[in-house]
């Protein structure tokens, strides 16, 4: 068996072309399929991409973040950044100049959303790390990133239930919840 690096991987998931609907990333040295979401995390991301002042912050959709030093491209729901911070193209934006990525928890993410992202996340010295969570109606707001590699984690971690607002101090933002909608009949999990 052969050794493949980070960049050897991330090279082979830049070839790969997922069939239609269906999107590919690297987590840890995995790639990882997911279907299409569904119309409640789409608004979700919508309503909360809506609420952050373009003449501040840009937030992108489906960008992909290198993370230095991981076997890792994960692909945020939202990307948060200053204007002046990104660069002029390419697909890899490096977590060192993302201020915030969001994660809206569908019913197969759970344990990479709560779990393995955090830690990927964490590891790059993302400032924020925000779950939108409509399995259990609530937002997790993790700041303080610290640490390496999978013991990496974020030492401030807040929950909101979806109505209340959630401040980014970060962003000096108030996201706003009360558009957020929830999966019906699905089982709660375990986590934060």
């Amino acid at each position: 068996m052969t050794a493949v690096d980070e960049r050897g991987m991330a090279n082979y998931l830049d070839k790969f072309e997922p069939p239609e609907g269906v999107k590919a990333e690297l987590l840890r040295g995995v790639i990882v399929m997911m279907a299409s979401p569904d119309l409640v995390h789409n608004l979700i991301v919508l309503h909360t991409q809506a609420q952050i002042p373009l003449d501040r912050w840009y937030p992108i959709q489906t960008q992909d973040v290198d993370i230095v030093g991981e076997e890792s491209v994960p692909i945020p729901d939202l990307v948060v950044a200053a204007p002046d911070m990104l660069p002029a193209s390419g697909h890899l934006l490096p977590s060192q100049l993302v201020s915030m990525v969001v994660e809206v928890v569908s019913k197969s993410s759970v344990h990479q959303d709560y779990v393995v992202k955090r830690s990927i996340y964490a590891a790059g010295k993302v400032p924020v790390y925000l779950i939108l969570d409509p399995i259990m109606a609530q937002c997790v707001l993790l700041t303080r990133p610290e640490g390496e590699g999978e013991d990496a984690n974020y030492l401030t971690q807040q929950i909101t239930k979806f109505g209340d607002p959630v401040s980014v101090e970060v962003l000096g933002v108030e996201l706003g919840t009360s558009e957020f909608g929830t999966f019906p009949d699905v089982r709660p999990h375990r986590y934060p």
